[in-house]
């Protein structure tokens, strides 16, 4: 979600007035991920780099995060959509830690959206942070080296029990990951937008949602391969039916 100081700069306001109007930006994207059936929308609120922004900004950026967390979560559970935060929350001071656990525990149950909420998150982290835990699994002789695979890798990031990443959306114009999901990306289909993130409303996320439908989808494989894996797809419905 980039773009909010930008945005903020081009309306002749400071730096921390875009993060509270790119708040809005947040509940039109989970309005519509929750109204065209995504399973699973996660945002980059916080990255483990922003630490380094100047001690002013950060600290607003806490205190809404906060601010969020009390005033949406009733809304969030009232509409069947379960919150995780993923990400070294130990970080945080610890009213806010209990805050985003109390806020996990009342959502749950909700199965008709995960709102995963990155903050305190990188991508190099939680790939380092699976591999110490996979490590020490080994060194106590609860796993071989042969038992490690993609699968349970899989099991050990911090989105695990989520859907696959299908579509990473980039706002604001530039075009990189920024240390964000870099396991989960694998296959996934990148879409970058110029709109910076308080603009992106449901017209522009609908948008990217068409550009990715329109994607034929290779996972590695050459487009013969997947021609006959469609052929074997039609022959295997004609069965079936």
């Amino acid at each position: 979600m980039d773009g909010n100081g930008r945005w903020a700069q081009q309306q002749g306001k400071l730096r921390t007035f875009g993060h509270k109007a790119g708040v809005d930006a947040v509940r039109s994207a989970v309005t519509l991920a929750r109204k065209v059936g995504i399973k699973s929308l996660t945002l980059f609120a916080f990255s483990s780099e922003n630490w380094q922004r100047p001690k002013d900004e950060v600290g607003v950026l806490m205190h809404l995060f906060s601010l969020v967390l009390r005033s949406e979560v009733k809304k969030l559970n009232k509409n069947d959509i379960r919150l995780k935060v993923i990400g070294d929350i130990s970080a945080f001071d610890q009213k806010l830690q209990e805050k985003i656990k109390k806020a996990e525990a009342l959502t749950a149950s909700n199965r008709s959206l995960s709102l995963n909420i990155a903050a305190n998150f990188g991508g190099r982290w939680d790939i380092i942070d699976a591999t110490r835990r996979i490590a020490q699994q080994v060194k106590q002789n609860d796993l071989s080296i042969s038992d490690i695979t993609e699968d349970l890798f899989n099991r050990h990031v911090s989105t695990a029990g989520l859907p696959e990443l299908d579509l990473l959306i980039r706002t604001g114009g530039d075009h990189r990951v920024s240390n964000f999901l870099l396991w989960q990306c694998a296959y996934a289909e990148f879409y970058f937008s110029d709109v910076l993130w308080p603009d992106f409303n449901e017209d522009v996320f609908n948008l990217a949602i068409a550009d990715f439908a329109s994607r034929q989808r290779r996972f590695g494989l050459t487009g013969a391969q997947i021609m006959t894996q469609d052929d074997n797809d039609n022959n295997n419905e004609s069965v079936i039916c």
